[in-house]
């Protein structure tokens, strides 16, 4: 039988994994299988540790569950979140690869207008090996994309860009609403797409959401952190938005671009709003405190690495934050045990004089 063309080795094979938290059996990876199948997955499995969680035939992962998160870390593992997606993070602490993809179970190949699947998962290699270009805004948005560059009055200086450190997706279908948005409007769906993709400016905070989102964790890994929320905690659904504004000041700070847009995945399922409205209560009334403190927190130059500036935001946490709640203040803790919990996994990572020349 003669053999067909030979694909293309797909791009950062080697260099990255896909992460996916679950607590079900993981048919939609059928759906994914022309791209996600050459990359090595890390499935974090959520709920009860017992339960078998199928995943199918020729995928190369690991899987681990609450008894392998408590092996690995110990009296660490208590930063870990239980019965909530943010246990997806303890996949990042275990990864060994320079790039993070992270889905959710319940998303789906899109289409793009003309009907052609879209490779998300290429999209966001491009948005992270393409520089950002957060300090002076290209009203042309991406200006490394084909057909486009930077318009007249960009300074020269500026158009070299700035690593690129965080991909954040979009979906189509159900949009990533909150709680009080999805029951006033049960039935609105985003048909919308935008062929865009633009870095989000320094000193702007974003609400990231975690069901279609790309990192390069040698760049900002350890701020990746998705707090404590779920099982034993009066938060959910906050996970992604904790790990977005830490990740963003931080990134400002260091120097690292954050970008939004391109690509989009089809999200298939939207969870119930009461039960959302639960979850996210303290949130929606937190928030409030949130936003003014990240917008107004300030690091020290002698943070230049993640970890230090990490270090850092945790204590301006618990001293600020702790008035609002006692909740963060036991955040503040977890995410310092966080941080020994990496670089215990990743012992070479934090570098004492900066990037290496």
């Amino acid at each position: 039988m003669a053999e067909g063309p030979v694909s293309p080795t797909p791009l950062l094979k080697d260099e990255l994994d896909i992460v996916i938290p679950t607590i079900r059996n993981l048919d939609f990876l059928e759906m994914w299988r022309p791209f996600f199948q050459p990359y090595h997955l890390i499935i974090v499995q959520d709920g009860d540790p017992s339960k078998i969680i199928k995943v199918p035939e020729g995928f190369d992962y690991e899987l681990y569950n609450r008894n392998d998160i408590n092996r690995i870390l110990g009296p660490k593992a208590s930063c870990i979140s239980f019965k909530d997606s943010a246990c997806r993070c303890f996949g990042y602490m275990v990864s060994k690869k320079k790039y993070i993809y992270t889905i959710d179970d319940d998303c789906f190949v899109a289409k793009d207008p003309s009907g052609k699947d879209i490779n998300a998962l290429q999209q966001h290699i491009k948005n992270l090996l393409c520089p950002a270009t957060p300090f002076f805004f290209n009203t042309l948005y991406d200006p490394y994309r084909e057909g486009a560059d930077f318009v007249r009055g960009y300074p020269f200086s500026l158009r070299e860009g700035i690593p690129t450190a965080v991909s954040h997706g979009l979906w189509l279908n159900i949009p990533d609403y909150d709680a009080p948005t999805q029951l006033v409007k049960p039935l609105e769906r985003n048909t919308r797409y935008v062929d865009a993709v633009m870095s989000i400016p320094k000193g702007t905070l974003f609400p990231m959401c975690g069901m279609n989102l790309a990192f390069n964790r040698e760049l900002i890994g350890p701020a990746m952190y998705f707090g404590l929320m779920g099982d034993g905690q009066p938060i959910g659904r906050y996970d992604d938005m904790w790990a977005g504004w830490c990740t963003k000041v931080i990134c400002d700070h260091l120097g690292l671009g954050v970008k939004t847009g391109l690509p989009y995945i089809w999200h298939s399922k939207a969870s119930n709003p009461f039960v959302n409205l639960k979850k996210e209560y303290k949130g929606i009334y937190w928030q409030e405190e949130l936003i003014p403190f990240f917008q107004s927190v300030s690091i020290p130059k002698e943070c230049i690495t993640v970890q230090k500036c990490y270090i850092e935001l945790s204590k301006q946490v618990m001293a600020k934050l702790g008035k609002v709640d006692e909740y963060f203040i036991k955040l503040a803790d977890a995410m310092v045990t966080w941080i020994e919990a990496w670089d215990e996994l990743n012992p070479s990572q934090e570098l004492p004089n900066g990037p290496t020349k």
